[in-house]
């Protein structure tokens, strides 16, 4: 039996409500909210929370554990340099685990859930997006920012076995973007309707053949397309008896991001027994049919999305428009950052991606950053590895600074007690000043700090434990 082992999905703590962006723009907006990735929020470091979430929910160190990273997105942090090895980095997996990225495209997701479904050996496929527009456009309402991450393979701990599946490849323009655009362009929503949903039907009646079932043993449906309007089109035209919510009136479509999201929200809400359909539409359609099993009642998401959705936080427009690099805000009067050493970099690689500091083999002694001295200089080499990532802290003292270069000011930093030893300075994100006090409760995430001369400085930041 092979299918989804685990699965985890990330969703940006902001949210902006669209009605902001008409009293803003004059055009544009509409009703509902987006998520927004943070301005130290990219494809990559939002791949690695989903991912994060999706390996606490599998035994990483026994049966389950990934033997490839499968890394899908349309808007990769680099071109040429592969982007999923930082996040295979920050997962802290063996140096003998491949890392790929599966192509800068919305149907990358497709492809790397198909490939991992189909072949043999664990897998752990990471979507995420971040898709908007110019301002007052369709695409800045519409779109939205998020991840998702599945570990895929054999065995008993399989809470959603993979029955079968079909494509339709088709070459059409329905949106583009050429390499250095800021957004996509797009054709006629009523040609990509007119395209999409016979591909999808077609894909849809196959997928049904290939698996050994009729249409109405499908239990969930759930579509992934580049607008909500045509995926509502298709499940009309297939017949589906329950779709699963797209998400798009609170999150928006999260393009090469939103098969991996929707396939988490039809498992969260799934029963054992269930047969789940996952429509993706892009550049044609691919239809994988799932159907749970009973160990899915046991598994409990680490983070669920209904959680992720009550806890978001508003975001004004005008941050919104900076964070995008569509408007200029005047920065603290300091100089920019200098351009990260690659070599520094990958001399302390477990420190930067994988935050692991040195215990002490003898005191228990935890040093952030790692040190190989003892305390009292009696002892040198006699450390152990201490992973940081997953603990929490306590905030110490902490202070705002006002002055210090950020991309969104001012910065608050803050001096952690983590759990079991350890006191680290670290900055605080997705906090509002009037949230941070001496006491409050921190976990870990993994951000970028700057970037300069092309290059993106990694790091972890801590973020306030709420609720």
């Amino acid at each position: 039996m092979r299918g989804i082992i685990s699965w985890g999905a990330y969703l940006p703590y902001r949210r902006l409500d669209k009605s902001q962006i008409s009293v803003f723009i004059g055009q544009g907006g509409g009703r509902g909210t987006r998520a927004v990735a943070s301005f130290d929020e990219d494809t990559t470091s939002m791949g690695v929370e989903a991912a994060r979430l999706a390996l606490r929910g599998a035994d990483v160190s026994g049966a389950s554990a990934p033997e490839v990273v499968l890394f899908g997105t349309a808007l990769p942090a680099y071109a040429d340099k592969t982007n999923a090895t930082a996040i295979h980095a920050a997962l802290r997996l063996p140096a003998e685990v491949p890392a790929f990225d599966m192509g800068a495209s919305v149907g990358s997701t497709a492809g790397a859930l198909r490939l991992a479904l189909s072949t043999v050996g664990n897998r752990l496929v990471v979507t995420s997006d971040m898709r908007t527009g110019l301002a007052g456009s369709a695409d800045e309402a519409n779109g939205g920012d998020a991840a998702a991450a599945f570990v895929i393979g054999e065995g008993d701990g399989v809470v959603a076995e993979y029955i079968g599946g079909a494509s339709i490849t088709e070459e059409f323009i329905d949106r583009w973007r050429s390499p250095g655009d800021i957004r996509s362009k797009v054709w006629d929503d009523k040609f990509s309707e007119l395209t999409y949903v016979p591909a999808g039907r077609q894909a849809y009646k196959n997928a049904l053949e290939a698996a050994g079932l009729s249409a109405d043993q499908i239990d969930l449906v759930a579509v992934a397309a580049p607008t909500a309007r045509i995926g509502s089109a298709l499940a009309s035209k297939v017949g589906a008896a329950k779709v699963v919510d797209d998400l798009t009136a609170t999150i928006g479509c999260t393009g090469a991001a939103q098969p991996g999201l929707v396939l988490a929200n039809a498992l969260e809400n799934a029963e054992p027994g269930q047969t789940i359909a996952l429509v993706v539409l892009a550049d044609g359609a691919d239809v994988m049919i799932l159907r749970t099993t009973p160990a899915i009642a046991k598994h409990t998401p680490a983070r669920s999305i209904a959680s992720q959705l009550e806890s978001g936080a508003p975001l004004a427009y005008g941050r919104f428009l900076s964070w995008r690099g569509m408007i200029n805000v005047e920065p603290p009067r300091r100089p920019e950052p200098a351009r990260p050493s690659g070599t520094a970099a990958a001399r302390t690689t477990d420190w930067k991606f994988g935050f692991v500091g040195s215990r002490d083999s003898q005191t228990g002694d935890v040093f952030l950053p790692p040190m190989r001295v003892s305390s009292d200089g009696q002892r040198t080499d006699q450390m152990e590895d201490a992973p940081m990532a997953d603990v929490q802290g306590t905030i110490a003292t902490f202070t705002v600074d006002r002055m210090a270069y950020s991309p969104s000011p001012p910065i608050i930093f803050a001096v952690v007690d983590f759990d079991g030893g350890g006191r680290l300075p670290i900055e605080l994100t997705d906090t509002d000043l009037e949230e941070v006090a001496i006491g409050g409760r921190v976990e870990m995430t993994f951000r970028r700090l700057f970037t300069a001369d092309g290059i993106h400085n990694y790091f972890w930041k801590g973020k306030l434990i709420r609720g």
